[in-house]
């Protein structure tokens, strides 16, 4: 790889300084037209042939909706898979969560969608921080995505006359969502989980519940296989393979506070990462505008209300501040719709990043509605006398339910208070075109890597990036990997194993013996603040700094205070949560310095010193037009930055608008 010195000068963080001497990374990208690329480069992989695929054993960590829909496919190709989830069973893994739609350019509606429309909805949406081969190739497959989901009974809303019905979200003026009620996410899962309960059956697919990927074993460069815990029993075992497919979702779980499952955690990815797998953009966290506010210190976890309630709902505040009056004792002329006074084009349904930063605005303008002023209306009034209560509930019934459930007021009645809150993540490992990280058989797929979304998520777009790594890229990808490399005869028996189960072994038992007075939840809860306050929804150069000054000494004390009762041999979800912050702690500080040393403001990553006149991102395209890919050098020990650049043939850089 060639040398590149065009990086800026060294940052003083204050505690850490990066190393910015950088090598170039090639993603491999196919040359030629870009909607000739992926079938181009389709048929000159090489393959593996029928007969020798079950000669092969791959590694699948993660079975939502981009490892389900990988190990169901390779399993249906032939190969011999070994399926790993920390849940009971693959049906209760996150992307049940997902509740608005997927986004397909299927152009039902016949309202100007297409392929390129969708591609260029998401190369905008991004903030031109993504890599334009990979949007295209998502935008040409996410129409298969439909198919093969109607084909499994995904049950997707229809219209009167039977077509699929479509709806509007976020970042776009076509109507290319498609849903099913507000549980379009566990629908597709339930798809992926028959598909894949089916090889298990076959006995193509061993499954292995209730155990985590603790640590990546590499030989001789490669990936050869994964050190896991039975979480029940305490073992921890090796398995070896000749590939290792990570589809282990998010790492927004890193602000304590966030709308993931509490389980979510960065693991898998982070244990990759100390093992030579490049960290991508890992500052591009997204904060999701449509959450029901913090009610206090006791909560663990945030609750989202679905994106789609933006089709009908709209957003205000009073415009007088300090206005404590009930929203039905406000009359018209007095509400503030911000959205859509200040994007008419778009309104209520701009993209997740910039509807966040304005409902911050308005609250830290003194005009928040609810308990401490955190918080906006989301009306559905207009919606219920235009539409009548049934239409609305038809199409929503089930997130009001939730919502009331949750806060005790009826939306029907009264408007819903929402709140941005840590949503999605757009960075993770690095990897090229073919999903492979910079460790030769290591593929990242779904959240977990960074592929797709640059600097923010269009919403429906995750669900669609999932299925669409699971089912349609991985299976060919992968198998170009495994011809050239052939059946390997590593085993379990190899040195490396025993090295890595021992580093595992030797970790567990510090985190039992330090026996401190603190817990990990207290350590946790600290980091989520330090993140969120200064590495949140606003970023700038002081508190960053501080930040970085603050995260190392909360980790020092964690390795001297922590308290970790029970030991290693029995179900200790103490134990699985001490590994887990610990990974989050080093985590954090990357966070941050790769937060520092990008001084654009760009989609989800708002630097207040890097804004327009009017209050919006504003980027540095000359500087930071790339992907930053972090090297792990140890712990106290400055990372190196290696940069992708990226390059726009086909989409022209422009200052974003939604107006």
């Amino acid at each position: 790889m060639a040398i590149d010195t065009s990086v800026r000068p060294q940052t003083d963080t204050g505690r850490r300084t990066a190393d910015f001497q950088s090598t170039t990374l090639d993603a491999k990208v196919p040359a030629g037209p870009i909607e000739d690329r992926w079938d181009t480069h389709r048929f000159n992989m090489k393959l593996v042939n029928p007969a020798n695929k079950r000669k092969y054993t791959i590694i699948m960590v993660g079975s939502g909706l981009a490892g389900g829909s990988a190990a169901a496919s390779l399993a249906e190709l032939g190969y011999n898979v070994k399926c790993f989830c920390y849940q009971d069973s693959p049906r209760r893994a996150h992307s049940i969560a997902a509740q608005g739609g997927i986004n397909a350019a299927k152009n039902y509606r016949n309202d100007g969608d297409s392929i390129y429309r969708l591609f260029y909805d998401t190369v905008k949406g991004g903030d031109f921080r993504s890599r334009e081969a990979n949007v295209y190739r998502l935008s040409q497959i996410s129409v298969n995505i439909i198919d093969q989901c109607v084909a499994q009974g995904v049950p997707f809303a229809r219209e009167y006359g039977g077509m699929l019905d479509n709806r509007s979200f976020g970042g776009a003026q076509v109507s290319r969502t498609f849903y099913a009620r507000g549980q379009t996410g566990q629908q597709l899962l339930l798809g992926a989980y028959q598909a894949l309960e089916r090889q298990i059956g076959l006995g193509t697919v061993k499954m292995y519940p209730r155990t985590e990927m603790l640590d990546l074993v590499v030989v001789d460069g490669k990936a050869q296989g994964i050190v896991t815990r039975d979480m029940v029993t305490g073992k921890v075992e090796s398995h070896a393979g000749d590939a290792v497919v990570l589809a282990t979702g998010g790492y927004g779980n890193v602000f304590y506070l966030s709308t993931n499952a509490k389980g979510c955690n960065v693991t898998a990815s982070w244990r990759a990462h100390r093992r030579g797998a490049l960290f991508a953009n890992p500052c591009y966290t997204q904060i999701h505008p449509t959450c029901i506010p913090v009610s206090g210190e006791h909560q663990s976890k945030l609750t989202l209300m679905s994106e789609s309630l933006r089709n009908d709902g709209r957003i205000w505040v009073p415009v007088r501040k300090g206005d404590t009056r009930s929203p039905d004792q406000i009359p018209e002329g007095e509400r503030d719709y911000y959205l859509e006074r200040k994007y008419p084009s778009f309104g209520n349904l701009v993209p997740r990043d910039v509807a966040s930063r304005n409902a911050k605005d308005v609250c830290d303008d003194g005009r928040g509605v609810g308990p401490g002023g955190l918080g906006v209306y989301l009306d559905f009034g207009d919606a219920i006398k235009r539409l009548g209560a049934k239409v609305v509930r038809d199409r929503y019934g089930n997130l009001f339910d939730m919502y009331e459930r949750i806060t005790g007021e009826n939306p029907y009645e009264v408007p819903m208070r929402i709140y941005p809150a840590i949503h999605y993540t757009m960075g993770g490992l690095w990897v090229d075109y073919n999903l492979q990280s910079t460790i030769p058989g290591l593929y990242v797929i779904g959240e977990a890597n960074f592929s797709d979304h640059g600097a923010n998520r269009l919403g429906a777009s995750a669900l669609m990036q999932g299925l669409a790594d699971g089912y349609f890229v991985l299976p060919y990808t992968i198998g170009d990997y495994l011809a050239t490399l052939g059946p390997t005869k590593v085993t379990t028996a190899h040195s490396a194993f025993a090295e890595v189960e021992a580093a595992v072994n030797e970790r567990t038992r510090q985190l039992l013996s330090i026996n401190g007075q603190r817990t990990v939840d207290s350590f946790h809860r600290e980091l989520g603040h330090i993140m969120w306050d200064y590495c949140g929804m606003a970023r700038n150069d002081a508190g960053l700094k501080q930040a970085l000054n603050r995260i190392p000494e909360l980790r020092a004390e964690f390795w001297e205070n922590v308290k970790v009762p029970g030991d290693g041999a029995e179900l200790n979800q103490s134990l699985e949560k001490a590994g887990r912050v610990a990974d989050f702690l080093e985590l954090g500080e990357l966070m941050c310095l790769d937060a520092l040393h990008r001084t654009e403001s760009c989609g989800g990553h708002f630097r207040e010193e890097s804004q327009t006149p009017e209050g919006e991102a504003l980027r540095d395209d000359e500087h930071f037009a790339y992907v930053a890919a972090w090297q792990w050098n140890g712990v106290d020990r400055p990372p190196t930055l290696h940069r992708e650049p990226l390059n726009f043939e086909y989409v022209h850089l422009t200052q974003r608008s939604y107006k």
